[in-house]
C-alpha cells in the first residue's frame, strides 16, 4: 500500500472518529480525547525518555487522566469549577516521588513529567469547556467544537497546499525549513472563509467573532506546530510515534491543538463576558 494511500485512509478514520463523536454527544467526544490524553502523554514521555531524561512515566499518565477526568465531569455535568482546586496537590506529587527514584538530574526529570501534563493533558482538557463556555446546566455547543477542529484542519491543508505551490519566503527556517509565509497567508485566508461559512450554520458565534476564533487557530495552531517540530528536532527524531500509519504519532497529528486550545478557550470566556 503507497504511502499516500496509507496516509489518506488513516487521516479519514481519525476524522470520522473526531466528527462523529462531537456530533452523537459530550460523553462519546470526552472519552475519545480521554484515550487521545493516555497515548499523547505517554507518547511524550516515550520520546524524551530516548535521551538522559527520565520521566516520571506512570505517575505523569496517572495525574494527567485524574486532570482529565476531573474536567470532563465538571463540563458535562455543570459541577462546580471549584472543584479544580482539588487538583493542585497533585501536581506536586512527582516531587515526592523523585526523592525516591535515585536518577540523575532529578530536576530535568521533574520538568519533563510537568511538561507532559501541561503541554499535553492540560489542553486536550479544556477541550471539554468548549461547547459549554459559559458553564451552563444541559449545553452542548457542538458547532463551536466541530468549528474549532474544521478551522484547525482547514488551516493545516490550505497552507501545506499554497505553500507547496507559492511557497518561497520561509517562515522559521531554523525550526521548521518547509513552512513558509505564503503559506501561512493562505491558511489564514481559507480559514477566515470558512469561519464565514461556519456562521452560517452555527450562530452560537456571530461572523466576526467566529473570524477571530479562525486568526487564533491560524496564529496559535501554527506556533503549536512549530513547537511540536522544535521538540522532534531536539530530540532528533522524524515522528513522535507510529500508532497512526502515514501520520506518525498523536503529537503529531494534535500538534496544533496544545498551544491553540488554550488562547481559543479564553477568548471564548472573553466573549461570553462581553454578552452579560
Amino acid at each position: 500500500m503507497s504511502n499516500l494511500l496509507t496516509r489518506t485512509i488513516t487521516g479519514a478514520i481519525f476524522v470520522i472518529l473526531v466528527v462523529g463523536s462531537i456530533l452523537l454527544n459530550h460523553y462519546l467526544f470526552s472519552i475519545v480525547f480521554f484515550v487521545f490524553t493516555i497515548l499523547g502523554v505517554s507518547e511524550f514521555y516515550t520520546i524524551v525518555g530516548k535521551k538522559q531524561f527520565k520521566p516520571q512515566h506512570n505517575t505523569g499518565i496517572f495525574i494527567s487522566l485524574i486532570v482529565y477526568s476531573f474536567v470532563a465531569y465538571i463540563s458535562i455535568s455543570n459541577h462546580t469549577i471549584s472543584l479544580l482546586f482539588f487538583l493542585i496537590p497533585l501536581f506536586f506529587i512527582p516531587f515526592i516521588i523523585e526523592l525516591f527514584r535515585n536518577k540523575p538530574f532529578p530536576i530535568t526529570n521533574l520538568s519533563v513529567t510537568l511538561l507532559g501534563i501541561i503541554y499535553v493533558a492540560i489542553p486536550l482538557s479544556l477541550l471539554n469547556f468548549i461547547p459549554n463556555i459559559a458553564f451552563e446546566t444541559g449545553v452542548y455547543n457542538k458547532g463551536i467544537l466541530l468549528g474549532l477542529f474544521i478551522l484547525i484542519w482547514t488551516n493545516d491543508t490550505f497552507a501545506y497546499l499554497v505553500g507547496v505551490k507559492f511557497g518561497k519566503n520561509r517562515l522559521f527556517e531554523r525550526i521548521s525549513p518547509k513552512k513558509s509565509w505564503e503559506g501561512s497567508i493562505g491558511g489564514l485566508v481559507f480559514s477566515m472563509m470558512a469561519a464565514y461559512f461556519l456562521s452560517v450554520f452555527y450562530k452560537e458565534l456571530s461572523c466576526s467573532e467566529w473570524i477571530g476564533m479562525a486568526i487564533i487557530i491560524v496564529v496559535f495552531g501554527t506556533l503549536g506546530d512549530l513547537t511540536e517540530s522544535m521538540f522532534k528536532r531536539s530530540l532528533n527524531i522524524k515522528d513522535s510515534g507510529n500508532i497512526l500509519p502515514g501520520h506518525g504519532g498523536i503529537l503529531d497529528r494534535l500538534d496544533a491543538l496544545f498551544v491553540s486550545v488554550p488562547f481559543v478557550f479564553f477568548y471564548l470566556i472573553l466573549i461570553d463576558l462581553l454578552k452579560i
